[in-house]
C-alpha cells in the first residue's frame, strides 16, 4: 500500500490517506508518483505528496501537522521544544542534550534543557 500527504498552501499537512499499489502503477506495471498523486487529487482534491511509512522517501512518515519543505524534499514534525535543533540529514528535532543511556525514563524539562528522570 502507498501513503499520500496532503498538504495546503502553507505547506501542513491536513491528511494522510492510503492508496492501493496499483493506482500507482503505468502501462509498463511500473509505480509512478504522479499516477498517485493524480488519483488523489481527482478524488479528494488539494495538494498530494507520497510519503512512506518506513522512511525510505521524504526522511520522515507525514503526519498531521508536520510540515513539508521542499528544498529538502522532507517531510518535518513540529517543533517540540524551542531548544530543541533540527538534524539536517533525519530531518528530526534532536534535544541540546542527548537522552541519557541508563534504562531509566526521562521527560525533557525546557526550562533547564535538560532531561529529568520520571519517577512514577
Amino acid at each position: 500500500m502507498a501513503h499520500f500527504a496532503q498538504i495546503d498552501n502553507d505547506l501542513l499537512v491536513t491528511q494522510v490517506i492510503v492508496v492501493n499499489n496499483n493506482v500507482l502503477l503505468d502501462e509498463f506495471n511500473v509505480e509512478q508518483e504522479m499516477l498517485g498523486r493524480q488519483f488523489c487529487t481527482q478524488l479528494l482534491g488539494g495538494n498530494w505528496i507520497q510519503t512512506s511509512y518506513n522512511g525510505t522517501i521524504r526522511k520522515n512518515f507525514a503526519g498531521i501537522g508536520f510540515s513539508y519543505d521542499p528544498t529538502r524534499d522532507a517531510f518535518i514534525s513540529p517543533k517540540p521544544y524551542n531548544s530543541w535543533v533540527l538534524n539536517e540529514d533525519t530531518c528530526q528535532w534532536e534535544s541540546p542534550v542527548p537522552y541519557p543511556d541508563d534504562g531509566k525514563m526521562y521527560r525533557w524539562d525546557e526550562d533547564t534543557e535538560s532531561w529529568v528522570e520520571v519517577t512514577e
